[in-house]
Order: structure tokens, then sequence, then C-alpha cells
């Protein structure tokens, strides 16, 4: 078992955004973007608790975004049933995309920051070129039954989960897909920091652990109470921890190989912890839940 250094809080910001969908970090971990049910996404920097820019533009609660691969640009996407694409630095959109019949609940930058990949409760994933000024999702994966509840991007794999109970991960390469049935509704779906691995989050108070080549079942990691959220769950930067949010107000932090709890931290007084993000590189975790968000981390100043 890894040993974990105990995460103090070292910042808390009140978003003032209603309720905050999603919390986000950029490429390097400098920033992060939070999510309002507001319709504005905000810009962070959590270390310093600056707000840096608002963006407003979307006729709905924003439920998603992610940061290009060189800052420049944000990806959001919304209850408004469109996906915009922001100039971080004027605050601008520059281009909006309706492609989609209900609200778009997540979204994901591939590696170069060339397409976005957006999912709905239409049951439908799209695929965008931002580069291009083409207004038509360049591809459309229908396989899923009923909402895309999470995506992830590689290099050349996406994976999806969805409330009808299955995983699927399509090699962009070869054009194959792989379905798996998990056998209830999956929240969040991950990949380890390695990729051989993939974390679902599962409404049965349950977070699973899968061999992304063998589709074997590795580990079950339980504590956590699900209720009705969907909950999300991050990787720490070292491969060692799963972390997730809980309907309880705290978040677990699992011992990838024993399964065991290793750290519990208290977000709040039993409001639910839905959304969390792992700093790409360092051991920092960010947490939201309701209208505020959390840094933690390790202290370092001398006490």
């Amino acid at each position: 078992m890894v040993e974990m250094t105990e995460l103090t809080i070292l910042s808390t910001i009140k978003c003032k955004q209603q309720v905050v969908r999603a919390v986000r970090f950029n490429v390097d971990g400098t920033y992060c973007l939070t999510c309002g049910a507001d319709k504005k996404i905000k810009l962070w920097n959590p270390h310093r608790q600056i707000l840096l820019k608002t963006y407003g533009g979307h006729g709905n609660e924003v439920l998603d975004a992610a940061g290009s691969c060189d800052s420049s640009q944000i990806i959001s996407c919304s209850t408004d049933k469109s996906v915009i694409l922001w100039d971080v630095t004027t605050g601008q959109p520059l281009r909006r995309y309706r492609g989609h019949a209900g609200s778009v609940t997540c979204i994901k930058y591939n590696e170069e920051s060339t397409m976005a990949v957006s999912g709905s409760i239409d049951n439908t994933v799209c695929f965008w070129d931002v580069i291009s000024r083409r207004q038509e999702p360049v591809q459309v994966l229908k396989d899923a039954k009923d909402t895309i509840t999470s995506i992830q991007v590689t290099d050349h794999e996406v994976l999806t989960t969805s409330v009808d109970s299955h995983v699927r991960l399509y090699d962009i390469r070869v054009g194959k897909m792989i379905s798996d049935y998990i056998g209830h509704i999956i929240t969040y779906g991950n990949l380890t920091r390695d990729g051989q691995c993939y974390i679902l989050s599962c409404a049965d108070n349950t977070i699973k652990l899968f061999d992304k080549e063998s589709g074997e079942i590795l580990n079950t990691f339980v504590g956590h109470e699900c209720k009705d959220y969907l909950l999300e769950n991050a990787v720490n930067e070292k491969d060692s921890h799963i972390i997730c949010g809980s309907a309880t107000g705290e978040v677990f932090y699992y011992d990838l190989i024993s399964s065991k709890c290793t750290q519990k931290l208290r977000h709040s007084e039993n409001r639910p912890v839905v959304s969390l993000n792992h700093h790409p590189t360092d051991n920092f975790l960010i947490t939201a839940c309701e209208d505020e968000i959390k840094l933690w981390g390790v202290q370092t100043m001398e006490e």
C-alpha cells in the first residue's frame, strides 16, 4: 500500500454561480474552470484565489468545460443543447455548435485540441472539428441507448459511459468499438494515467477497476455514497489512488491495489461533492460542492 501524505485545504473559493456543475484543471494545473448553473464559466487561479475571467453566452446551465492544450481556448457544453468554443483572452465565443437534440452533458478535447468530443442526453457522441469553420459534427456515434454520462479521450481512443450501463471503448485508428455491460448505471468513466485500466463510478455505490485489454474486473471500491448523484472519479498523479466524492460531503482516497480507503477529506457537512479533478502532475485536488470549490494539497509553509 502506498503511503499517502495527508492533504489539507489550501484555499476555498465561493464561486457565486448558484451551483458549480463541474470543476476542471487546465492542461498544466495552473488554472481551473468552474461550470455554473448561472449559465457561465469562470476561469480561476485557485492557488491564489483569483478570478481571471467570466465567460457568458450559454442559454442555460453549463455542465462541462475543457481547456485546450495551449490554454488559448475553452470548449464548453450546456443544457441549452449547444457546444461553445471560446477565446480565453477576449472571453468571446468563437463558434457555437448545435448538433445535439438534448442537453450536452460532457465535453473533452483530443490531445492536439483539434477536435472536441461531446456527449448528450440524446444518447449520441459528436466529434467537432474546432480548426475548420465546419458547423456540423465530423462524426456521430449512436451506439448508446441512453444518456452519455462521461467521455475520456486519448491519442487514439475514446471512452464513453452511459446510463444504459455500458462502457464503450472506441479505437479511432482502426474504427473498432468494444462494449461492456456493467450491470449498473455508470455515472463517470476515467482511465488510469498509464492507460492500462479504466475506472467506472457506478450508481450502486461502487467504483470498479477494469483491465482495458482483457475487460477483466480487477478491483471494486466501496465506502462512498452516490444516492442519485452523478459522482465523478479521479486518479492521483502517481496512479496509486482512486479518488471520488460522496453524497455525504466527503472525498474518499482508495488505494488502487488494496482497494482500502486510506484517507477521507471532508468538504462539507452532508452536501454532495459531485465534481472533482486532480492536478495533472502534482499532488493537488480540486473539489466542488454546491457553490464553492476547495483546493487540497500538502501544506509546505513553515508553521
